[in-house]
Order: structure tokens, then sequence, then C-alpha cells
């Protein structure tokens, strides 16, 4: 390539000079007559003049008009010349020019001088022959090797010299010579032409080499140098001086290495440069950064070719060479590896890069060094927020995880999600369990607070498993699994909540691998069950209708509650299957119970996002022969957590089916009343979290539960009070209105066959149970003092509720006696014996208890204390 640019790039008048010294001997087609034609007139004068002073005669009048006209006709040169150019280089017109200009002066010429000689015989044959030959020669010089005007002009002159004293003979020989001369003329020109067209071809190549020798430096493809047997730049591309903010003049001079940062050879393309350089051998892609002052994202590569240049003699001349510009493969490079190693949406590192980490902690020399702490983390519920709101949400939401995970953890590790909501944190070094378990807090604290999401509020939750190396493992594979096992249990705890790994999980994986298992038979062989609850108006006291309840007899467990295997649905997708087989079951069911009798079927927030719901409850009600409105659907609040138009569609499409809509568990989820003014709901269930405890003294559930009822009755839906299970409920719910009750008041949930046979016996319903229900009560052994009037007792809390306590240590207490009981310190409060035997009691307390957010009591005295309500019998001590 770079002997081509030296060849490209020669003196631009050589090739012209060349051209032109091919044009003096080509063809004379080409250039009729030279621009110093006049000198043939200067000739033919000097020859008249010294024929004249030869035979001391002139011209007679005749021939002087002769040889007038072919000194006009040669004067005339210059113009025929130019209007050879005008007429065309080819064709007849040439050639008839070519007589004019050159053959009629000559052959007026030579008439001329053959009659000057035969007048005079003075002059003799001898010296114009001699003249004629010093005009020939004259002329051949002029012509500069134009052939054919050199016969023309020698068989003019010799030919009208033959018009006076030639022969036959001699003119057949000057004829034969003439078509001798015109035939190697044709050759010559026929040759000159095939010599002038490969040289015009040369010349258009080495004109497009140059070109797109130019094009190429120009666009920044490629760029070319050449140094001296020094090392020193002699040519560089003007694109690398304006790159590197400079002239050529500055740098030719220069060394190579200029234009490079070579950083004192680190790498180790720059020993090689360096290396063959010095050795003055070939090179070949080698990858260089450019010498070029900015920002890191501005720095260029390079990637250089040379090889040495010797003269005939193989003396070293200097390197001449290339480059070409990699900055944008090395780009791409690093985007590659970008990709390869880190998770496109988040930023985070992905699965691979966090293996590669972890391993390389693990293969540290040292056994210190080894340490470290892996947490697995996986979002709750963000199933849900997929389901409802769409992906681009979902791709949202995990980008904000990922920032307050990042800013959480901060420099304590390192973070990296694994895949969809699975993300892990890796802490390097020995660290103790307490700074552990408040990392693990605040991180899920910090993902569990609300986010915006496309101007909706989203709350999700996060649970953590937490491994260490070497406690839990000493490979990456029995760590990630052990965090693994963390996390599931973490998950089954309740979620949000973190977890440290426990020999004991592996049993317990084991056992929820197994029941995964047995529940997919159960599935395939039909061995799930619905259990029907009765819904019963509260005005007539009739039933109205079932709410169809999952059941599961394992044949080995026996009933398993649906908590423990309707999450393990949920996480192996077996939910949509499931609840697509209670909706058709229930429906089948229901065609045998009398036409005012509804059931209820729940519908999971993943079956309420699939679009072909509509279609699978038509094809359940026209298999069971049931009138849609006898099938109320049960949906939670969870579907409104991404509330979009395909929500509303859905909805849409339900009520066009014509089956009913209750808002299961309301009051207990994620969303705002908003979405009432627009969900076509028929019903509203209250959930039993506010029916529980609605009769106990100083409760607000029951200001909770008259406002739904007044909302529902405002927007013309009916209410269902879940979990009634005492009389006192039940009248406290009907009184504030509920239209519909539901609880083991009146019945737990039945059998299909139970149910049937329930119907069998009408549809009235009585109600059965005890009058109130006991507060809950926890076990424990807490030191308590007594006091009454001057006395104190000392006891033992065996049990204790929010409104009392079984306490032991004091014989025979009679019914009635008011204590002052020192719960901790500090808190002391008033408290009643209601029953005594031998030595234990038991108390009510004045004042109920305060609990907690798990419903534990709370050992501490309410905000604001006895001065906050002077009624109550609550103190302080001391």
């Amino acid at each position: 390539m770079a002997g081509k640019v030296a060849a490209a790039r020669g003196k631009p008048g050589d090739f012209a000079a060349a051209a032109e010294g091919v044009a003096a001997t080509s063809d004379p087609l080409l250039y009729l007559l030279p621009a110093n034609w006049i000198l043939i007139v200067i000739c033919m004068g000097s020859i008249l003049m010294t024929m004249g002073l030869l035979s001391h005669s002139f011209p007679t009048p005749l021939s002087a008009g002769l040889l007038a006209i072919s000194f006009a006709i040669c004067l005339a040169g210059t113009r025929l010349f130019r209007l050879e150019q005008n007429i065309g280089r080819t064709g007849w017109k040439r050639y008839l020019l070519l007589i004019f200009a050159i053959g009629v002066p000559m052959a007026l010429f030579g008439h001329v001088g053959a009659r000057w000689t035969e007048r005079v015989p003075e002059l003799g044959w001898e010296t114009t022959a001699s003249c004629f030959v010093i005009l020939i020669l004259m002329a051949n010089v002029l012509l500069e090797g134009r052939l054919t005007s050199i016969i023309v002009a020698t068989v003019a002159l010799w030919g009208g010299a033959w018009t006076i004293s030639g022969s036959v003979p001699s003119f057949m020989l000057l004829l034969g010579g003439t078509a001798i001369g015109l035939y190697l003329a044709v050759k010559r020109s026929e040759h000159v032409r095939a010599e002038i067209e490969a040289r015009s071809e040369r010349e258009r190549e080495q004109r497009r080499a140059e070109e797109l020798l130019n094009e190429y430096e120009e666009t920044g493809q490629g760029w070319f140098w050449e140094t001296d047997r020094r090392g020193q730049l002699t040519y560089v591309s003007a694109h690398i001086c304006a790159l590197l903010k400079t002239t050529p003049e500055d740098l030719v001079g220069r060394p190579l290495s200029a234009l490079f940062l070579l950083r004192g050879h680190e790498n180790e393309n720059e020993r090689t440069l360096v290396f063959h350089l010095s050795t003055r051998s070939s090179f070949k892609d080698l990858s260089v950064r450019a010498a070029t002052a900015g920002a890191p994202g501005d720095e260029r590569w390079w990637s250089i070719s040379g090889r040495p240049v010797l003269d005939q003699f193989d003396n070293f001349m200097g390197f001449r060479g290339s480059g070409t510009d990699l900055t944008e493969t090395r780009r791409s490079q690093q985007h590659v590896t970008q990709l390869a190693r880190f998770d496109s949406l988040t930023k985070l590192a992905n699965r691979f890069q966090m293996s590669e980490w972890l391993e390389k902690i693990l293969a540290a020399p040292r056994l210190d060094s080894r340490a470290c702490t892996v947490f697995l983390l996986d979002l709750d519920r963000f199933k849900q927020v997929n389901d409802t709101m769409g992906h681009p949400a979902g791709d949202a939401l995990l980008r904000q995880v990922a920032d307050r995970l990042r800013a959480t953890v901060g420099k304590h590790g390192r973070v990296g999600r694994l895949g969809g909501d699975e993300f892990e944190v890796i802490l390097p070094g020995h660290h103790v369990t307490e700074g552990l378990a408040n990392l693990a807090r605040r991180i899920i604290e910090n993902l569990s607070q609300p986010y915006s999401i496309d101007g909706a509020r989203v709350v999700i939750g996060a649970s953590v498993g937490i491994a260490s190396c070497p406690q839990n493992g000493t490979s990456s594979e029995e760590i990630i699994r052990n965090a693994d096992l963390a996390l599931y249990a973490a998950k089954g705890g309740g979620r949000g909540r973190h977890h440290f790994y426990d020999d004991d999980l592996h049993s317990d994986a084991k056992e929820r691998q197994q029941m995964e298992e047995d529940l997919r038979d159960a599935i395939t062989h039909g061995t799930l069950e619905l259990h029907y609850q009765p819904q019963i108006r509260t005005t007539t006291e009739t039933i109205t209708g079932f709410e169809a309840l999952l059941r599961w007899k394992h044949p080995v467990h026996g009933y398993i509650s649906p908590a423990k295997f309707v999450p393990i649905a949920e996480d192996t997708g077996l939910v949509a299957p499931i609840g697509e087989w209670a909706l058709r079951t229930a429906c089948r069911d229901l065609a045998r119970w009398p036409e005012s009798v509804r059931v209820a079927v729940n519908v999971s927030p993943l079956q309420f996002a699939n679009p072909a719901l509509p279609a699978i409850v038509t094809s359940a009600i026209a298999e069971a022969g049931i009138a849609p409105g006898r099938l109320e659907l049960e949906i939670t609040e969870s579907v409104f957590l991404g509330e979009d138009k395909s929500t509303e569609t859905m909805f849409s499409a339900l009520k066009g089916v014509g089956v009913r809509l209750a808002l299961d568990d309301f009051g207990t989820g994620y969303s705002s009343l908003g979405y009432l003014k627009k969900a076509p709901f028929d019903k509203i269930k209250i959930d039993q979290s506010f029916v529980r405890g609605a009769t106990i003294k100083g409760s607000r559930n029951g200001a909770i539960i008259s406002s739904i009822v007044s909302l529902a009755e405002a927007l013309g839906m009916e209410t269902t009070a879940e979990g009634v299970e005492t009389l006192d409920e039940l009248d406290l719910v009907r009184m504030l209105g509920c239209s519909h009750v539901q609880g083991y008041i009146y019945e737990k949930a039945l059998t299909v066959t139970d149910a049937n046979a329930r119907l069998a016996r009408g549809l009235e319903a009585v109600a059965q149970g005890p009058r109130s229900s006991r507060a809950s009560r926890q076990t424990m052994l807490r030191k308590v003092v007594l006091e009454h009037g001057d006395h104190a007792y000392n006891g033992t809390i065996r049990n204790i509720s929010q409104t009392g306590a079984l306490i032991e240590g004091l014989w025979n207490v009679p019914v009635g006696t008011t204590f002052a009981v020192h719960l901790a310190q500090g808190y002391v409060l008033d408290a009643h014996a209601r029953w005594s035997r031998e030595d234990r009691m038991g108390v009510e307390f004045a004042v109920p208890l305060a609990l907690d957010a798990n419903g534990a009591v709370l050992f501490t005295p309410p905000k604001g204390g006895s001065d906050e309500n002077p009624s109550r019998s609550l103190r302080k001590a001391g």
C-alpha cells in the first residue's frame, strides 16, 4: 500500500512531461504541425538565397509566384494547426489538411527548384539535390518525428522536382517509395497509438488510485505514514495532523512514537512496536492509543502496520506504513463485554459476573480472605405488578429497586441481578450475625417503601436468604444453594423477612419439593376438593349462596391448609389450572342447587390478568347450563395495583358475560377507594380482621364496619361480613346494616355432599355458637407484683390476653378482689379477680392492653398515660 502511495504522489509535472514526450514522437494524426513551423520558411528562404548566389540568377516571375504561395502556406502553419484542432484528429479532413499544409508548399518548392536548376545549368542537379536534402532534414527536425508528415513532405518535394525533369522509371521509384513510406507510417501510427492508449490507461489507473487513497484518508477510514532511516517522520496524512491538533510541518522530523501514548511500554502491543522499529522488521495490526489530549471518553485507538523500505543496494531507507481507526471497534467490544457481564436493564452485574466475583473470593490464596456472605433477594408481589401493569412498568420498577439496593449496600459489597426479580449481594470478609441482620432489615425496609410508576403508587416487599462462607459451605455451589434455601424459608415465613441458613432447611426443601410433586399429582388425578361455606342474608336468615373454598386431602398427611400449598402453586405456576378447575367444578355443583342459590369463586390476580378469562367463564357457565347471574367472582384489591385500560376492559368483559362481581378482603389491599367509582362490583366483602374483636370495649372495628356498609349502600352494593363466630358479633354486624353474613356462627365449610344435604333440608339458617369470644391468649412465665391495700404479693403470669391473665401464686382469692398489677417497670394496671381455684386465679384488666403488629401483648403503657383518659384505671408507678 505504501508503495502505491509513493507512486501516486509523484510530482504533478512528471506524468505531463512523459505524456508530452509521447505526443512529440507519436502518430502524426494527433499533431499536424509543430508550433515552430515558421522555421521551415526561413530554411526555404536560405536555400533560395544560396541557389541565387551560386547561380548569380533569380527565379522567373512564375517561379517567384509559386514560391510566394509556398511561403504563404508555410507561414500560415500556426493557423492551420489551430484549424486541425477544430476539425478533429481523424477522418478525411485531416488528410486533406495534411496535403495542403505540408504537401502543397513542398511540391511547389521542389517544382520551382527543379525549374530553376534546368534553366540555370550553373546550379547543377547535385547542388539542387543537396539543397533538397537539407530542406528535408530541416523538415524532419521541425516535424519532430511525425512520420506521416515527413513522408508527405519528402514525397511532395521530390514529386515537385520530378514534374520538371523526371522520367517514368523515376516516377515509379518515387511512387513505390511513397507506398512503402506510407505503409511504415501506418504501422508506426498503430504502434504509437497502442503505446499512447496503454500509457493513458496507466495514467487513469494512477489517478484513480490517488483519488481513492485521498478519499480513504479524508473519510478517516485509514491513514499513511513514512519515516527516514532515523525513524523520524517524513510524511503523515493530514487527517492525523488535524486529529492531533497539529500541522504536518510540526510532525515532520519527529519520531513515529510521537503519534502514540506508549505509557512506558505497559501494553504488549506497545512493546512489540518498539521492538520492530528497533530491529527494522515488518509489523501488522498493532493496537496503540493515539496521542490525543482529551477526556477519557474521547480517547482514540489505532491499528498500525508498517514495513521497512530498502534501496537497490538493500540499504535501509526508513519505514512506510498505514493505520486504521480502532476506536469504534474497541467501543463495540467494550459494549459486548458490558452486555456479557452486566444486566442491560438495571446496569447491575449479571449472574455470570457475580459468579466470577464469588469464585475469585473463594479461590483466594489465604484462608482468611475466603470469608464472605451471600444475600439472595426475591421481590414480593412483583409478579402482580408485571401481570396487572405490564412489563414496561415491571422494568421501571426493577430499575428503581436496583438503585435502592445499590445505595443501601453501598461500599460494603457488590450487588447483582440474577434475572427476573431475583437479586444477589456479595459481602467479602467476616461479618457478625447481628450486623448482617441489620443490613438485611435495612434492605427489606428500603425496598418496601412505595414506588411511583407512571403516576401509580406501587408497594412491594422483599425476602432475603443469607448464607456465609465457610460456616455454610466452601464452594460457590454450596453457598448459593444454601442461600436459596434460606430465601425459601424467609418467603415461607410470611415474606418481607430475612432468614439465615440452617441445616434443617435441607429437610424443609425436600418436604417442599415432595409437596410440589404431590400437588401436581393431585391436579392430574383430580383429588382436589371444593368445600362450600354458606352465605346468609341477615334480614331473613336464609341461605343465598355458598363460597367455594379449595381443599386438598393429602393421602398421607390428611387435609393440608391452603396457606401452605397455595404459595407453592403460585410459585410453580399451578394457580391457573387449579383456578379453572375450581371455576368449572363450582358451576357443575351449582347446577344441582335451587335457582335462588348462588356460588362465589375466588379469582387470583394471575387469572384476572389472563385475557382468556371471560371465555373460560363463559365456557364453564355454558357447560353447566346455569344462569350467568348465579355465578359470583370474588376479586381482591391487588388487581388494582396497576390499574390501566386492561383492568377496565376485563371488568367490562366479565360484566358482559353477566356474572356478579364481589370485592374480597376489602380494606386490606394496596389501592385507594377511587377504583370503586369505576369497577362494577355487586358486593363488598368485609374482611374478618375487622369483625374479629369488634365487640370488645374500645375497639374501633365497629366504626370501620359501619363506614364500609355506608359506602356500599351509597354505591348500591351488598355487603358480606366474613368470619362471624359469636352471637355478639352477629348482632353487631346485623345492627350495622351488613346484608350478608358468613362464618362459623351458622355453618363451617361443607363438602359438596353435605352442602347438597343441607340444601335438601331447606334454606333456613339458625345461628348457633357462644355469646362472646374470649380474647386470644399467649402463654408465658412472667413474674409480677400485685398490690392490695397495704400488702404486696408476688405472682407469676401463666398466660395473658388483651383483657385479662391467669396468675398463680396467691391462694383462695375472693372473686371481685381488686389488685394493682405491676406488669413492667413503671407500668401499673388495675385488675379484679373473676375466679380463683387453689393457687390460681383469673383477673380482668380495667383497661385492655395494647398489641403489637403481630398481635402480641405490649408491656408498655399507652402514649399519654393516665392523663390521656382520666376514666381509665391506668397508673404510672413511682
